[in-house]
């Protein structure tokens, strides 16, 4: 079976789409939760493009360049995270934080362990203390940025699991589950690093196409200089 691949698109080439989709009428939805393109015909839905954090979707139906955007990203794995606010797309500012929240024998985070097995020895104990600091002192984070930026979006890499620590703790993050400004990553990530958030700074100022199998005989853009293919989505 063969898998779906992303690839980068120049704007050039996402004038291109909108082009082909328009004239071939047809249906494009903007989804504000991943600041995503939809297209759909009548037998599904045939593309999908991720759109720079830098454009705006206007309701005309185009591309607009945001020349004074503000967003933060927040990676985290169990036992690291990091934090950026960046600045029409540039990184200026992060914090990595650490913590010892992983079993070494059972390789689960303390989370996942006491909701399969219930109960907690002293080691534990220092896990979930652990575990707490480490959510409060990423949500003491963010509102320090929320308090000094005019935050347009806020990007989070989380694991839907750990997203009760995140949203539940003492210290609350400035934004909901249900924010119409959080958008929930597409980009994967191993370590929640700042060589990662450093990373993110190209993606997110790029136009990324998935197409789906129905999509591939319909859709032909004219290549860019220099074309690049992800398939990490």
């Amino acid at each position: 079976m063969k898998i779906p691949q992303t690839q980068v698109l120049s704007d050039q080439q996402a004038l291109q789409l909108l082009e082909i989709a328009e004239l071939k009428g047809w249906q494009i939805h903007y989804l504000r939760e991943k600041h995503q393109l939809l297209l759909e015909n009548a037998t599904g839905w045939l593309a999908k493009l991720y759109l720079p954090w830098t454009q705006t979707w206007l309701p005309e139906g185009r591309f607009e360049q945001v020349e004074d955007v503000h967003y933060c990203i927040t990676l985290v794995r169990a036992g690291q995270a990091a934090v950026g606010y960046f600045h029409r797309g540039t990184l200026l500012d992060h914090k990595v934080f650490r913590a010892y929240l992983v079993r070494q024998k059972q390789g689960m985070s303390q989370f996942k362990y006491l909701k399969t097995k219930g109960k907690s020895r002293a080691g534990s104990r220092i896990r979930l203390e652990e575990t707490e600091l480490f959510f409060k002192d990423i949500n003491d984070r963010l509102q320090v940025y929320a308090q000094q930026y005019p935050l347009d979006f806020w990007g989070l890499g989380c694991a839907k699991t750990m997203w009760p620590l995140l949203f539940d703790g003492a210290v609350k993050p400035p934004f909901s589950s249900k924010s119409p400004e959080l958008i929930e990553l597409p980009y994967p990530f191993t370590k929640g690093s700042y060589e990662e958030l450093q990373e993110l700074e190209l993606r997110l100022q790029q136009f990324h196409l998935l197409l789906s199998p129905l999509a591939e005989p319909l859709i032909q853009l004219q290549q860019a200089d220099d074309p690049e293919a992800d398939d990490s989505w």
